[in-house]
């Protein structure tokens, strides 16, 4: 017998998980509503998925779990209406807008027995778990020096960016998860720097298109986190990890974006990664299909919300640092 689970949000990310839903063993029925009826109806045509009117009513139909997959502004609503319903919840990241209002979510739901899931897709890729478990086994050595890359061909939308929180508490936020899982430390002091070449209005917004974040984790392994809005050769994301006696990486497979200038090379040799959906679509295949397995609970939760916590301070400390140009440690924006 398969799990009922419910989607919440059907913009370009919620449409996708109801696709990946829709394909995996363990899923018996779907439930989906956005705020616009008129989406609700299109995917539930699609996918045949039931279509109710509000998250409210989803979260009482029955369902046995639910992705969020709505607006960063109503994540922590949603998900605290879901653990006090009782119902097992997947939350895109973030798990609220800022830092402390995910500290207050976790406050509100640590010690329960409902189980909460942030949607860091890159803990599932392949070759970062294979990354994570040469880690742990020692086999690199003393770490000194990681890298996370994330280069997207184009933005999104200004109104998007405008609300967005800025690009480190929406996109370097997969960097810095990614890199605190695979180095296992926490982080103590980030300094970065950003600049604007593109579009003026992420000036206006108070944003930047292109940033690096420089991490000292309390192990004293180095990270760079580099990250833009404008790669026009496609979606570049990658991540290196150097230890004293081997190095490792991930995302360089055949369709890593980069134009080889060395003489005779061939590599790479396929299209370009396009976008983020392509790039890592066995991902999120994996993440869900973890996801059921916590409904049912087989598994406990493979990304907390006190994970999602973490880089959110993290997050916090660059957005800080970038402002005053300064190094920041991490107990200086935490409470």
């Amino acid at each position: 017998m398969g799990s009922r689970i419910g989607v919440i949000g059907l913009g370009r990310i919620g449409a996708f998980h109801v696709d990946t839903l829709s394909t995996l063993d363990g899923v018996d029925g779907l439930v989906v509503t956005d705020e616009r009826q008129e989406v609700t109806d299109s995917v539930a045509r699609k996918s045949g998925a039931e279509a109710v009117s509000s998250a409210a009513e989803l979260i009482a139909s029955g369902v046995d779990g639910v992705v969020v997959a709505a607006a960063t502004s109503a994540h922590a609503g949603l998900v605290l209406a879901c653990v006090d319903a009782g119902v097992p919840v997947f939350c895109e990241k973030p798990i609220a807008f800022t830092a402390a209002e995910s500290l207050a979510v976790v406050q509100r739901i640590s010690g329960g027995s409902v189980p909460v899931q942030i949607g860091y897709n890159r803990r599932f890729d392949p070759a970062f778990v294979a990354a994570k478990a040469a880690v742990v086994s020692g086999e690199l050595g003393r770490l000194h020096t990681v890298r996370s890359t994330t280069l997207d061909p184009a933005p999104p939308p200004m109104s998007y960016i405008a609300t967005s929180g800025g690009i480190f508490r929406d996109c370097s936020v997969h960097d810095f998860d990614i890199v605190r899982w695979v180095v296992g430390h926490e982080v103590v002091e980030v300094y970065a720097a950003g600049s604007n070449q593109g579009d003026p209005e992420f000036s206006a917004v108070g944003d930047v298109d292109t940033a690096t974040t420089t991490i000292t984790f309390e192990n004293g392994t180095l990270g760079v986190v580099s990250n833009t809005r404008y790669n026009g050769r496609g979606y570049d994301c990658r991540l290196e990890v150097h230890g004293s006696d081997d190095t490792v990486a991930a995302g360089w497979d055949q369709q890593v974006p980069v134009r080889n200038l060395d003489a005779g090379a061939t590599f790479p040799d396929s299209t370009p990664h396009s976008f983020f959906m392509d790039r890592f679509e066995s991902a999120y295949q994996a993440e869900l299909s973890a996801f059921l397995r916590v409904v049912t609970g087989d598994i406990p939760s493979p990304c907390t919300a006190r994970d999602a916590l973490e880089v959110a301070w993290i997050a916090e400390a660059a957005t800080l640092s970038l402002q005053q140009h300064r190094p920041v440690r991490i107990d200086e924006v935490r409470p």
